[in-house]
C-alpha cells in the first residue's frame, strides 16, 4: 500500500512534466496502462517508450492536481493536461486515472476521458 507521501511525490513529478521519469520510478516492471476501452499497454519499458514518443510530438502542460483519493492500494487522480501538437493547436484533456498499487509501485492504471477534444 502506497503512503500518501508517495502518491504526492508521484503527482509532483508529473506536475513538473517529468512524465517519463515518473513511469520509470513509480511503475512496476510488469505494469499496465489502458486508455478508456483500448487494449492495455503492458510492461514498463513499453510504457516509457510510448510516453517518450507522445512527448516528442506534443508539448504538454500539466495542471496542478486538485483532486486525488487514496484507499489502500487503490488511487484515483483527476489529471488536466493542455497538449499542443505540431499544428500549434492546444487541446485540453481532463481525465480520471484509476490506479492499483503494489507497495510503492503502480501495477495497473486505466484512464477515463472524453477523446473528442483530442481529435481536433
Amino acid at each position: 500500500m502506497p503512503s500518501r507521501e508517495t502518491i504526492e511525490a508521484f503527482i509532483a513529478m508529473v506536475e513538473a512534466n517529468d512524465h517519463v521519469r515518473a513511469i520509470e520510478q513509480f511503475y512496476a516492471e510488469d505494469a499496465s496502462m489502458q486508455e478508456n476501452t483500448a487494449a492495455p499497454r503492458v510492461g514498463r519499458d513499453l510504457l516509457v517508450a510510448h510516453e517518450a514518443a507522445v512527448l516528442k510530438r506534443t508539448r504538454v502542460h500539466t495542471h496542478k492536481v486538485t483532486t486525488f483519493l487514496v484507499d489502500g492500494d487503490h488511487v484515483a487522480i483527476n489529471w488536466v493536461f493542455d497538449m499542443t501538437g505540431a499544428d500549434g493547436v492546444t487541446r485540453r484533456l481532463d481525465e480520471l486515472a484509476l490506479q492499483l498499487w503494489r507497495g510503492d509501485k503502480i501495477v495497473r492504471e486505466r484512464f477515463f476521458y472524453d477523446p473528442a477534444p483530442l481529435r481536433g
